[in-house]
């Protein structure tokens, strides 16, 4: 028996998972990294703790199942996306902390930026808003703000990736400085329409071309891990950015079905087909992960605090000591009792894309309690997810069948349950909810030939949950609209 591994490296943990020829997980290891914030609004990683942590996760991994380098076929790798490191060609160490996809510190020169009227010609081009969220501004900010990092670019001294290209370029010892399409196009570098680095936006940015990953599919094999890291010769064959390994992993391949993801932010993404097509509702276009290495598209509406909020119940609240615990929180009382928490703790994504929102929590009672704030929590996700697929049907026309979930809130059946309620249509969760890691792990199953096709992984699939809406509609557009005047309101506050 044969095995994929699949190096999942998300914002706030490292994650290595082994699956076999079922798809099934054998094993899991994960390690938690530090959250630098230096200032209001800025968010840092570590990258020398990414590479640890994730490097070490692997060794685990193998060992927990004690499987051995030889016995496994391929190695995929999923990331957090946005997050932004420059290094040192030479000696393969950052210059500066990696700036995180949550980092709002270029708010203020994406809107000059807007102000100027190139918000046409990049959303034409590269399918996204100007918005801090994405790299460009992040790579800029860098070589501005760290002595000599511009003249040494300008040299050809220095690397640019997201967090894949980071653990490639590492984990072939320095020899693949590599990306996938699926990455690239979160760069606003990249013409999603031509699928090349665009040169008038890296004039725009000011980013010199050389600094730039090569771009590759997918699923393709893109080198080897260094022997000395103990995985073997084992090939790289699997790039996607996290949203997209999960619309991957959830089978999502046609035109028309998506998927939701629920981790640090929420990520609800769309298969919209080969067609570039621009969104009217301020919802991105990006491109999809596909076995068949050509260029295919989906609408995304990105999210920036799901279940981030819960861990600042936990943290900040201390409202609950666990993650785990929110949901029996919930549960003790039988709604939110009229409050309302809009957490844009960062701004707000899609479909309103306000870098200046700020969270706000409303309908606070003599009688509130910390379970009514629990409550108002997890249905904060719920909505958000609602005004995104609100938006995207109003792009496509498309009436979901259901909606396929996952990642770690998806197990939460309180939240899947007002999800679908909140929503009106079925909620689905696969058996297997790791469909991030799943998602990479097709990728280079397929690139190397462990599993023959992708029509072989749809009929393994099974073992689904339901949900099915049982709110009135009614009580769903109340709640919609009460939701509704609570962001104007996060949106307004700062004006």
């Amino acid at each position: 028996m044969g095995f994929v591994l699949a190096l999942d490296q998300g914002t706030t943990s490292s994650r290595a998972i082994l699956f076999n020829e079922a798809g099934a997980v054998v094993a899991i290891a994960q390690h938690e990294f530090q959250q630098f914030y230096p200032q209001p609004g800025w968010v840092e990683h570590d990258p020398g703790e990414i590479l640890s942590s994730q490097m070490s996760c692997a060794a685990e991994v193998l060992a927990k199942a004690a499987v051995r380098p030889p016995d496994v076929a391929a190695i995929g790798i999923t990331n957090q996306r946005e997050t932004t490191i420059v290094w040192e060609r030479a000696t393969g160490k950052p210059i500066y902390p990696a700036i995180v996809w949550q980092d709002r510190r270029t708010a203020a020169a994406c809107k000059a930026l807007e102000q100027s009227g190139a918000a046409e010609e990049i959303a034409s081009r590269t399918g996204l808003v100007i918005d801090p969220y994405f790299s460009a501004t992040k790579v800029k900010w860098i070589l501005d703000n760290v002595d000599g990092a511009r003249a040494r670019a300008e040299r050809g001294e220095l690397a640019f990736g997201t967090v894949d290209s980071w653990l490639i370029w590492h984990l072939t010892g320095g020899k693949r400085h590599v990306t996938d399409v699926t990455n690239a196009s979160r760069t606003l570098l990249y013409n999603i329409v031509r699928g090349e680095w665009d040169r008038e936006l890296l004039r725009l940015f000011a980013i010199p071309e050389s600094m730039l990953p090569e771009v590759a599919w997918s699923s393709e094999r893109v080198g080897e891990a260094a022997v000395e890291l103990g995985l073997g010769r084992t090939p790289v064959a699997g790039i996607a950015g996290d949203q997209q390994a999960a619309l991957f992993g959830q089978l999502c391949w046609h035109a028309g079905e998506a998927k939701n993801t629920y981790g640090t932010g929420c990520f609800l993404l769309q298969n919209i087909g080969t067609d570039f097509m621009r969104s009217k509702h301020r919802l991105i276009t990006t491109v999809a992960a596909s076995a068949h290495r050509r260029l295919e598209y989906a609408l995304e509406g990105s999210i920036f605090i799901a279940g981030a909020v819960v861990q600042w119940l936990r943290d900040n609240l201390k409202l609950i000591g666990s993650a785990a615990e929110v949901e029996s929180l919930a549960r003790s009382v039988p709604d939110a009792g009229g409050v309302v928490f809009v957490p844009a703790f960062v701004g707000l994504g899609a479909p309103h894309w306000d870098a200046h929102a700020t969270g706000m929590m409303i309908g606070l009672r003599r009688s509130t309690t910390p379970a009514h704030l629990a409550r108002a929590a997890l249905e904060s996700i719920a909505y958000q997810v609602a005004d995104v697929l609100e938006a995207m049907h109003s792009e496509t026309g498309t009436q979901l069948s259901g909606l396929r979930v996952d990642g770690g809130a998806a197990v939460n059946d309180l939240l899947m349950q007002f999800q679908a309620d909140v929503l009106g249509v079925p909620v689905v969760r696969p058996q297997v909810t790791e469909t991030t890691a799943l998602g990479a792990a097709y990728l280079a199953g397929l690139a190397t030939g462990f599993w023959p096709g992708p029509e072989e992984l749809r009929a393994r699939r099974g073992g689904d949950v339901r949900f099915e809406p049982h709110m009135d509609a009614k009580m769903r557009a109340e709640l919609r609209e009460r939701w509704q005047r609570a962001v104007g309101r996060a949106k307004s506050w700062t004006e």
